[in-house]
C-alpha cells in the first residue's frame, strides 16, 4: 500500500517561519484563540443507546464542514478548548464530545458526571457517543469530518466506515488496537474509502502503531505524519502540552485539511 507521509521537513519548515514565532508565541496564540466570544454554546445530544450526553458546539460563518472532536481516555471535551476556535477560524464548524470513557484530564466530563449508575462506559461503548454526535451533526446539512484523539483516534475508523456516504475524511491522533479484538481497527482501516491523516506521539511504539494502521489504508487515502515533537493524542496541538511541537503538528493538520474535496 502507498500512502503520503509527511516527515520532519515540514516540520522544520513550519518552526522556521518567517515571523519567528517561538513556542511561547504559539502558546499566546492558543489563548487568543479561546476570546470569549469563540467560546462556543453547549448542547446535549443523545448517544444511540440513548445516554444524554454533552458537547459544545462552536458555528462558523458559511462552515465548509462541520468536524466532530472526540476525546481521549480520561479526557473530555475540554481537550479542544483551543483547538476547535482554531478550526472556527479555517472555516470549519465544530463540535466537541464527552464521552462516558472519559474524566477531568481537561476538565468536568459532564456525561459521566451525570451518568446513571450501571450503565455501560467501557471504550468500546463509547462508540454509542460517537454514533450520537454524528447523527447531531447529519441535520446541519455539512460535510462531516471526523477526529479522534487516542482510543476514539481508533473509533473514528469503523464509524467512518458506517456512513460512507455523510464523513468526508477522518483525522486519528495516536490510533492503536486498544480493544479486545486486536485487529479490530486494522480491519476498518482496510475497507476505508476516505482520506484519512494518522499520527502520533513521537515515540517508536506509537509510531509504529500508527503506522500499521496507515499500511492497511487503502491506496493513497492514508497520510502519515511522523512528528519531529509529538504528544499522545490530540494534545499534540496543545501549545502547553507540546511547546516543540504543536505549531509543526498544526501545520501538518492545516495542509492536510487543505487538500480536500468537500
Amino acid at each position: 500500500m502507498t500512502k503520503a507521509v509527511l516527515f520532519a521537513a515540514l516540520a522544520l519548515a513550519a518552526c522556521h517561519s518567517p515571523t519567528g514565532d517561538t513556542a511561547a508565541d504559539s502558546a499566546d496564540n492558543n489563548a487568543a484563540a479561546v476570546a470569549p466570544e469563540a467560546q462556543g454554546k453547549p448542547v446535549w445530544l443523545h448517544a444511540t443507546d440513548k445516554l444524554n450526553v454533552k458537547g459544545t458546539y462552536w458555528q462558523a460563518q458559511n462552515a465548509k464542514a462541520i468536524i466532530l472532536l472526540f476525546h481521549q481516555a480520561g479526557s473530555s471535551k475540554d481537550e479542544y478548548t483551543t483547538i476547535a476556535p482554531r478550526l472556527v477560524e479555517m472555516g470549519y464548524s465544530a463540535l466537541a464530545i464527552d464521552q462516558r470513557a472519559g474524566g477531568s484530564m481537561y476538565g468536568t466530563n459532564e456525561t459521566v458526571q451525570q451518568m446513571p449508575k450501571g450503565w455501560a462506559n467501557s471504550m468500546e461503548d463509547a462508540a454509542q457517543d460517537l454514533e450520537g454526535a454524528l447523527r447531531w451533526a447529519e441535520p446541519l446539512g455539512k460535510p462531516i469530518i471526523l477526529w479522534g484523539s487516542s482510543y476514539s483516534a481508533s473509533l473514528v475508523i469503523p464509524l467512518a466506515n458506517t456512513y460512507p456516504d455523510k464523513v468526508k475524511a477522518v483525522l486519528s491522533f495516536s490510533p492503536g488496537e486498544y480493544f479486545a479484538d486486536k485487529n479490530r481497527i486494522g480491519r476498518a482501516a482496510g475497507a476505508l474509502r476516505v482520506p484519512i491523516f494518522i499520527t502520533s506521539a513521537s515515540k517508536p511504539d506509537e509510531e509504529a502503531k500508527a503506522k500499521a494502521i496507515a499500511d492497511a489504508v487503502p491506496d493513497h487515502l492514508a497520510t502519515l505524519y511522523v512528528p519531529t515533537a509529538g504528544v499522545h493524542g490530540s494534545s499534540t496541538l496543545i501549545a502547553a502540552k507540546d511547546p516543540q511541537g504543536a505549531k509543526a503538528n498544526w501545520a501538518a493538520v492545516t495542509a492536510f485539511l487543505g487538500k480536500l474535496s468537500l
